[in-house]
């Protein structure tokens, strides 16, 4: 299964980064959230440090819009994800040219629609 950094993650049950937390672990993958808020979805603590080390991160799943995304540049690239997917609304040529350049393979596409058509 994938270890998925949910970046942007709310406690928040009406919020897609919440829903996404959730149909991930349903789904059997190691979720790690990342947000600004204190707070526990899906039973784990949301990580607001950005110097806590994750290691071995295959996708970071994007819920951060794109005018709030460049205080977490250097922090999603120091991750090194294998991909990186920017669910709707978050898309930005910025970074995801940051990423290409770290060859990190990037997808706009929506990560609750991939679990559910099992192209995750």
């Amino acid at each position: 299964m994938k270890k998925t950094v949910v970046l942007g993650a709310s406690d928040n049950p009406t919020r897609y980064a919440y829903k996404a937390v959730h149909r991930l672990q349903a789904n059997g993958h190691e979720v790690v959230p990342v947000g600004i808020k204190n707070a526990v979805v899906g039973g784990k603590k949301i990580i607001t440090d950005k110097n806590q080390p994750i290691e071995d991160v295959d996708t970071l799943t994007l819920y951060v819009g794109p005018q709030n995304q460049p205080v977490w540049y250097d922090y999603i690239l120091n991750l090194k994800p294998k991909r990186i997917i920017f669910n709707p609304g978050t898309e930005n040529r910025e970074l995801e040219q940051l990423a290409e350049d770290a060859n990190i393979e990037t997808l706009h596409h929506c990560t609750l629609v991939m679990l559910a058509s099992d192209s995750y």
